[in-house]
């Protein structure tokens, strides 16, 4: 379970990403994150796993405290806490499979992971992850010879090379072809049913939220302004969040 409590993020030119934002999210859930650019809902996911240190406010992974833990303690917690980013966020001179290597860089002795050297187990491991994405034929080539759609396999490849309790992804579509969007959604969606992942998905689009997410929370200017199941999210609570000038964009 994730418990999100009074989570507030101040930045230092002032700016006031997340303000008192609390919610819970049950093992299992696939829960989406809407809100327009700027309302907080990367701050927030880069919250729960410090990569941004919030200002005030707890975050706890089943019995651990995030927010407190050590440096060393951090480390252990991220080992089963999964990200998936927009722009990829892979080495792009490296191969395909040594990008999705390093998602065991918390599991393997350092010194050998500095020289590209894995265990056989994790070789394999890596080459099922792979196979799952669609990708197994690429593995061997560098990561910026391939497509986004690609790509984007790969980092969700990497991320499940961590057997990760919570699966994170920051807007993984949004460097994409609309057309692509569902492919990479459904193997995130795979993830979560067959192997229980919890996920927290940012997303734009409220078509993808209906289709995918199990429940949708929305930030407005850092405030938490909904919580509830896609269907319940109508024309008037779409400009409550959105705005009034908003219009819906579908992805069929």
């Amino acid at each position: 379970m994730l418990k999100v409590e009074h989570l507030t993020k101040v930045y230092d030119d002032g700016t006031l990403a997340l303000d008192d934002v609390s919610f819970t999210v049950e093992d299992g859930e696939f829960l989406v994150i809407i809100g327009l650019s700027g309302a907080g809902k990367s701050t927030l996911l880069r919250c729960i796993n410090r990569l941004i240190e919030p200002t005030s406010g707890k975050v706890y992974l089943d019995d651990a405290d995030v927010t407190a833990a050590s440096q060393e303690e951090l480390r252990h917690i991220r080992r089963h806490i999964g990200m998936i980013f927009q722009e990829f966020n892979l080495v792009d001179r490296s191969s395909v499979l040594t990008n999705v290597l390093s998602g065991r860089l918390g599991y393997v002795n350092p010194w050998r992971s500095l020289v590209h050297w894995f265990p056989k187990e994790e070789m394999e491991r890596a080459f099922r992850n792979l196979e799952r994405v669609g990708i197994t034929d690429q593995a061997y080539k560098r990561a910026n010879d391939l497509s986004g759609g690609q790509r984007q396999r790969v980092g969700i490849a990497r991320a499940m090379m961590q057997e990760p309790n919570l699966l994170l992804a920051d807007e993984p579509v949004a460097s994409l072809d609309p057309a692509l969007s569902h492919s990479i959604f459904q193997y995130i969606e795979q993830f979560n049913k067959e192997e229980g992942v919890t996920v927290l998905c940012c997303l734009h689009i409220l078509s993808l939220a209906r289709r995918y997410g199990t429940r949708v929370i929305a930030l407005k200017d850092g405030q938490l302004v909904f919580d509830g199941p896609p269907e319940e999210i109508d024309d008037h609570r779409f400009r409550e969040i959105y705005g009034e000038e908003a219009e819906r964009v579908e992805i069929r």
